[in-house]
């Protein structure tokens, strides 16, 4: 076990020497509270890149669509023409007042942090890897992001990916239960990938 750790951690500290820290989630002012552009930013980017999430997310902060309540209030047609810069913009409409229902269902955000993992995947259109970036990156939880950058960096390794969980386990067993280790480590993959993505264009 000492030995599997210390080579995924290795490869941690030579993204981290090459890249430098990432400081990632790219938070921006505006969402109050501001883990809920982790939450926005999640639902928003799955099928499609960030460029186009951060076009939807300046709509959103433009127009002071920046709370789970106010995502509540706007209209649903009104919110789909601010996200519609992600990509299936009606299904991910009613995926951000599903989960900004969900979220005030629990009274305040602090309280919604301690949400159980089975519990969050129950809420439409909150698949694993949307789940984790939210536990991870909002929630402060040590659940490691499976994601396309991902499986790319393991295959890179000489790995063939498993399923989500089981490549999940992968990195969970042999890294250290460490909050900031795992963000910063996911954050590198994501530079490692998009790197290698341009050097091939």
């Amino acid at each position: 076990m000492a030995r599997r750790t210390a080579s995924l951690h290795k490869e941690y500290e030579k993204l981290l020497k090459e890249y430098g820290p990432q400081a990632w989630w790219p938070m921006r002012r505006g969402f109050a509270p501001k883990e809920w552009e982790v939450c926005v930013g999640a639902i928003l980017t799955q099928n499609t890149n960030w460029r186009n999430v951060e076009k939807a997310l300046d709509n959103l902060i433009k127009s002071n669509v920046v709370t789970p309540e106010a995502t509540l209030k706007i209209s649903s047609r009104r919110l789909e023409q601010l996200v519609r810069p992600s990509g299936f913009y009606r299904q991910k409409a009613i995926r951000l007042k599903t989960l900004a229902q969900f979220i005030l269902s629990y009274g305040s955000f602090n309280d919604f942090k301690r949400i159980e993992r089975h519990e969050l995947l129950k809420v439409k259109g909150v698949g694993p890897e949307t789940c984790d970036s939210i536990l991870l990156y909002a929630c402060g939880r040590p659940y490691f992001v499976i994601d396309s950058y991902t499986k790319r960096f393991v295959r890179s390794l000489g790995m063939e990916p498993a399923n989500y969980e089981a490549l999940r386990a992968h990195f969970e067993s042999r890294l250290p239960k460490d909050v900031a280790l795992y963000k910063e480590f996911h954050a590198l993959i994501v530079e490692w990938g998009k790197r290698k993505t341009r050097t091939k264009l």
